[in-house]
């Protein structure tokens, strides 16, 4: 029951990244959030009312600053296998069939609660939310500054993030 729970808490956290006053990325938040809202809702089922909310001051209107605009962005996630960078509105998507990677444009947007890249991959969506958080791959005892929930196509990955040259990766 708690994977459910910590799954439960990350896809409501990755759609709250996406939540904001920019129209064009509410739409965009409003069609992952339909892909989003079964799941959710049937796992939310098993959670205890705890009264959480969106991430953030609640009052705070303005995007969120902690990732700038030029940072180059490190994902990596396990079960299944996978990682990527971003980098200058592009991401190269790896996996262990495919170590050089698949090369894409995505689009930014800033959320109050983190950032979120937006792409096609092999013609299936990619939604890639990173948003602060100490994070573990599970297999290391690596932490990670940053939380990375992906959904591609119909499948939600979950995993880690950091900023290459920026952030130092810390062994337990």
């Amino acid at each position: 029951m708690g994977d459910a729970r910590r799954r439960s808490r990350e896809l409501t956290a990755a759609r709250q990244v996406l939540l904001q006053t920019n129209p064009l990325a509410e739409a965009r938040a409003m069609k992952l959030a339909s892909l989003l809202f079964v799941p959710a809702i049937l796992l939310s089922a098993c959670q205890p009312g705890d009264g959480e909310s969106v991430p953030g001051d609640d009052s705070d209107t303005q995007p969120y600053a902690g990732i700038a605009e030029d940072a180059v962005l490190r994902v990596v996630g396990t079960e299944p296998f996978w990682g990527g960078t971003i980098a200058d509105g592009q991401l190269t998507w790896t996996t262990p069939e495919n170590i050089e990677g698949t090369s894409l444009p995505v689009e930014r947007f800033a959320g109050r609660g983190g950032v979120s890249f937006s792409g096609q991959l092999g013609g299936q969506q990619i939604d890639i939310a990173i948003t602060p958080g100490i994070c573990s791959d599970g297999m290391s005892d690596r932490t990670y500054p940053f939380n990375a929930t992906v959904q591609l196509g119909g499948d939600i990955l979950t995993g880690c993030a950091w900023r290459e040259g920026v952030d130092e990766l810390a062994d337990g």
